[in-house]
């Protein structure tokens, strides 16, 4: 029996499947797609509005431009000098003692006094010797008496010339021994060799001294040797006679000058370097043996090099920098300085300049004071205040 035909029965086929209508599906995807593509413009809108205004905002809020200190580049002709350090020598200086031994009977001088050449010092004991020296002085005397008788003798043939001989021969060993008794009773009076200042005094009245004994030191201040050392690099530039410039921790700000007398003609294996020689006059006797010395050697000109002040150069271990001042037109017509690091090739620094071998020409600006908080093309505007002093420069000797 076929349902489908009944009467009281309606509706499909079992086998027919009921219709899908996607169009509300349709339209709520539709709806979703514009959502979210006009929220993705929004973002981008605003994330490209944001990004305008903070690129108007930074160009019209510009830093102010950073007050430093000018100096401008000169060319000018540096002192050429080698520096060294060494140390005082005195010319003449001894540890006077004495050549033989003997007991100590008379200090004759005062400690630190000036002595002129042959001042007595110092008299050792020398009665035994001053009666030795009156014996061959006595036996002399006979000796010489006998020679005259001899030679008389000789003369008018009553003598022989063997006598004469004999008389001649003692009298001259009687000569002999009183030379000889003179030269000990001098070694036992200690004079000084030369003229100088007298030092410590080491012995006492009374005080057995044996040869060689340090009685007290004897030192010339009229004229010292300054010692130092230079580098192998540097010896072709260095001759006798040229100008020394001392300076010395005990009087500073105060030059003395002296040549260089003597270089020596052998190079330290050791330290490769050359040892000179410069004397020094003294005539104020201020200057003493031992005092340590800073030298300044003044060689020949070098031609004219360009420099500007030591504190404007920047030394890094990637390279010797300056700011360099460069002026810009805006789009107003005004002109602005801007700071540009620039690098160079820095030479020797002499009494707070330094030379510049590389990178500036004579009438470059440069930053001298301030560049520590500047970065390359920062605006800068030129301080109407005098720089401060340099710090650390260095004496000129």
């Amino acid at each position: 029996m076929n349902i489908a035909t009944e009467p009281k029965l309606s509706g499909k086929p079992i086998e027919e499947k009921p219709r899908t209508r996607p169009v509300r599906m349709v339209r709520w995807f539709a709806i979703v797609g514009l959502l979210l593509l006009l929220l993705v413009g929004a973002l981008v809108g605003f994330n490209a509005f944001r990004s305008h205004m903070i690129a108007q905002f930074f160009a019209n809020n510009k830093p102010p431009p950073f007050n430093v200190a000018v100096a401008e580049a000169k060319a000018e002709v540096v002192p050429n000098l080698l520096t060294a350090v060494g140390e005082l020598a005195a010319v003449h200086q001894v540890n006077v003692t004495s050549d033989v031994s003997g007991r100590v009977t008379q200090i004759l001088f005062t400690p630190g006094s000036r002595v002129t050449a042959g001042t007595p010092l110092v008299q050792l004991f020398d009665a035994p010797d001053q009666g030795d020296l009156a014996n061959y002085k006595a036996q002399a005397t006979v000796a010489r008496l006998s020679l005259d008788r001899a030679k008389q003798l000789a003369e008018r043939q009553f003598g022989p010339q063997a006598t004469v001989d004999s008389a001649q021969a003692a009298y001259d060993q009687a000569l002999a021994g009183i030379a000889k008794t003179e030269a000990i009773i001098s070694q036992k009076l200690v004079r000084a060799p030369f003229e100088g200042e007298l030092g410590v005094r080491h012995v006492e009245v009374g005080q057995y001294l044996t040869a060689g004994t340090a009685i007290v030191s004897l030192t010339d201040l009229s004229e010292l040797y300054a010692n130092f050392t230079v580098p192998e690099k540097d010896s072709g530039q260095l001759k006798v006679g040229q100008t020394v410039r001392l300076g010395v921790d005990a009087y500073p700000g105060r030059t003395f000058e002296g040549k260089i007398t003597t270089i020596e003609p052998q190079v330290a294996t050791d330290t490769r370097n050359i040892r000179v020689q410069a004397t020094i006059a003294n005539p104020d006797r201020i200057l003493k043996p031992g005092m340590f010395v800073t030298t300044t050697v003044v060689l020949p000109d070098k031609p004219p090099v360009v420099t500007v002040p030591e504190t404007a150069v920047d030394y890094t271990l990637y390279g010797d920098s300056v700011f360099l001042i460069t002026e810009k037109q805006e789009n107003d017509g005004k002109t602005s300085l801007t700071a540009v690091r620039t690098f160079v090739q820095a030479g020797d620094r002499v009494n707070g300049r330094a030379e510049i071998l590389k990178g500036l020409k004579p009438g470059d600006r440069v930053v001298a004071v301030g560049q520590l908080k500047l970065q390359s093309g920062a605006a800068v505007a030129i301080s109407t205040d005098p720089p401060p002093p340099i710090p650390a420069q260095p004496p000129r000797y």
